[in-house]
């Protein structure tokens, strides 16, 4: 049986002026896990984070798309790319500044046409506006040549505009709250305020017509700068794109340097390593530092932390490109201890079979079939489930296979009649399917009904045998002896629940009668596996054998005595969902094939399909999670006493600042 991938301790001993080359082609990499998670804070002073987060706002503002992942080539910022860098941001943040401010342009401006306008025909006294508008306004004279240093003190803060052919004639306008401000600079430029007749009404036109002029001007301004911005993205869309992925590179090799032990001119490094990669690690080092960094290669029964007990080794499972698909299952449930059996395999096998039974189907299972493989080319998105694309495509297979034992396609049993009676008639007399689902009124039928439930707790016996064959062999590869001697899932526990089974089916198959010989090995059996943990302490060394002494040790047996029955019976008696999940998909597809009879052509098709589409969703959902529920609670529970530490290497991942 496959076990999990060996593993090494790799020290390194690197000079300064290598550590980010090193860290860079352990990140590429991805087979390097540190021992201990060195990422700490990037030192403020020089670092490439700043310029990173930098590079983030500018990517932001020029509406250019993020980037999903890094692509190649992976390489490090230099110093001529952190120049650019400096370089491009400064020119994105001066671009920035100016369209800021002419927005905030236009919005004064256009705040101040419209409310200009709002009281164009207001029939008020002019000296009455003050108290009823949201705009400050004063007319009066100045100099001529003091209106641009008057302009540019005011700045934003109000609208200047000259009045009549010779200029000499202003009319200042601004919010209440700035109009303390600019009484202050007209006084200082040498204003002086026009009296305007009392009866004066509205606001003049020349005034609307330049404020207007003004809002034109302010528009055209921004569209001409935003248009720049569009210029400068696609302009700089490429080398931005390529100096975020560098600099976000480096700051997460900076976040790793700071993290580790070192000293003023060496970083020591350790982590863990699949042994098969160990060999072609060191030679990539050396030659990357040209020979000058130290690397030192432990097995994990050489680190001190492992045998003290205090660090696990973490567990990676190697398998080929359909195995791995089923991974995460393991791994959803716990990661299976180093050094003990990779059950990945069975999973895929156990996960498909169960689903292929309870799902049977050929035209559904050609739907999960499809669906798979346009997921596994990337061709459809089902919310970040494409990349269980081949679990789809087992589990379609499996359904099609049972579908065409059962001869249902779409629920419809009419359309593969003609494979079902050649298939059949290669063996004898033609029927109708291979293997009839829904049971009839004739004795022959019924029989057939509880021989398939005979057959789905079979396959529940051949899984839970696996699951403590695994076991077995787990414990005993990790020297725990008495475990596997004497516990419930260890040999004495199998032993106990192989014996009874084929004690079952003799008296049931095979006419034979209980003998005493029977009882005894049972009633052994049991007796051993209820005392499990005082034989188990016998076997190991440990003492006390009974900790907290006799009694204890016999109320506890009996109990055990119960748990041990009870479990066995349910871990056996739980797979009759399998076969009555069966039953249950075979029912709903003789109700939709029955509902499309009644119905005219068109309503048959319409009930077809809307029948179909809501057993795959649902019904679909609701086998998986069974499947699923079955191996966690009669397969993994058999092995998985103690979980392990899952192999999670240092590779790089690009990630954004929002």
């Amino acid at each position: 049986m496959a076990r999990t991938t060996n593993m090494n301790l790799v020290e390194l001993m690197v000079l300064k002026q290598d550590i980010q080359n090193v860290l860079l082609y352990l990140g590429k990499e991805g087979d390097f896990q540190f021992q201990r998670d060195p990422r700490g804070e990037v030192p403020a002073e020089d670092s490439d984070k700043a310029l990173f987060e930098d590079l983030c706002h500018v990517r932001s503002f020029l509406g250019i798309p993020d980037l999903e992942k890094y692509a190649e080539p992976l390489v490090l910022p230099t110093d001529a790319d952190r120049t650019e860098c400096k370089a491009l941001v400064e020119s994105a943040n001066a671009l920035r500044q100016k369209e800021v401010s002419l927005s905030e342009n236009l919005k004064r401006v256009s705040d101040a046409t419209s409310e200009a306008h709002s009281f164009a025909n207001l029939q008020v006294s002019y000296s009455d506006l003050e108290s009823l508008s949201f705009l400050t306004m004063r007319i009066g004279k100045i100099d001529p040549s003091s209106f641009d240093s008057l302009k540019a003190a005011v700045g934003e803060r109000a609208i200047i505009i000259q009045l009549g052919e010779d200029k000499s004639r202003i009319m200042a306008a601004c919010s209440k709250n700035a109009r303390f401000a600019l009484d202050t600079e007209l006084k200082a430029h040498h204003f002086v305020e026009l009296a305007v007749p009392k009866d004066f009404k509205g606001v003049p036109a020349e005034m609307l017509s330049s404020l207007s002029k003004q809002e034109e001007e302010a528009k055209t301004a921004l569209e001409e700068v935003q248009a720049e911005r569009r210029n400068f993205a696609d302009i700089h869309k490429n080398t931005l794109l390529r100096l975020l992925q560098a600099f976000s590179l480096s700051s997460q090799v900076e976040a790793i340097q700071s993290g580790l032990e070192s000293t003023q001119f060496v970083y020591r490094i350790t982590g863990w390593i699949p042994s098969y990669a160990s060999k072609e690690m060191m030679k990539r080092i050396d030659d990357i530092t040209s020979g000058r960094a130290a690397i030192r290669n432990y097995e994990p029964y050489e680190v001190a932390s492992v045998v003290a007990g205090q660090e696990k080794v973490p567990t990676k499972l190697k398998h080929g490109k359909i195995v791995s698909n089923f991974e995460r299952m393991v791994f959803s449930y716990g990661s299976p201890l180093y050094g003990t059996i990779d059950p990945t395999p069975f999973v895929a096998l156990f996960f498909t079979l169960l689903f292929g039974i309870m799902f049977g189907d050929a035209g559904q299972g050609l739907v999960f079939l499809i669906l798979g493989i346009l997921m596994q080319k990337k061709l459809f998105k089902l919310g970040g489930w494409e990349k269980f694309g081949i679990v789809f495509m087992a589990i379609g297979i499996s359904s099609m296979c049972m579908g065409l034992l059962t001869g249902e396609f779409f629920a419809n049993e009419e359309i593969l009649l003609p494979f079902e009676r050649w298939v059949t008639g290669l063996f004898g007399e033609p029927r109708n399917q291979i293997l009839p689902m829904m049971p009839g009124g004739d004795p022959a039928s019924i029989k057939r009904m509880f021989l398939f439930f005979g057959f789905a707790v079979g396959v529940g016996f051949i899984i839970n045998t696996t699951g403590l064959v695994i076991n077995i062999i787990n414990q005993f590869s990790l020297k725990r002896w008495g475990k596997a001697l004497f516990s419930k899932t260890g040999l004495s526990g199998a032993l106990f629940f192989w014996y009874v089974v084929a004690f079952a089916l003799r008296l049931a198959f095979f006419g034979h009668s209980p003998a005493l010989y029977d009882w005894i090995i049972i009633g052994s059996l049991l007796l051993v596996t209820a005392f499990g943990e005082p034989l188990a302490r016998l076997v190991d060394g440990e003492r006390p054998v009974l900790e907290d002494g006799v009694g204890t040790a016999v109320i506890s047996a009996v109990v055990e005595v119960i748990e041990i029955v009870s479990s066995y019976l349910s871990n056996t008696v739980s797979f009759l969902r399998v076969g009555a999940f069966a039953l249950a998909h075979a029912v709903l597809g003789y109700i939709i094939e029955t509902l499309c009879s009644m119905a005219p052509v068109w309503g048959g098709v319409l009930i077809s399909i809307i029948g179909n589409a809501v057993v795959i969703v649902l019904e679909g959902m609701v086998v998986a999670i069974q499947v699923v529920r079955l191996q966690y609670y009669e397969f993994f529970s058999k092995f998985f006493n103690e979980t392990g530490r899952e192999f999670k290497p240092f590779v790089f991942e690009y990630h954004g600042v929002q």
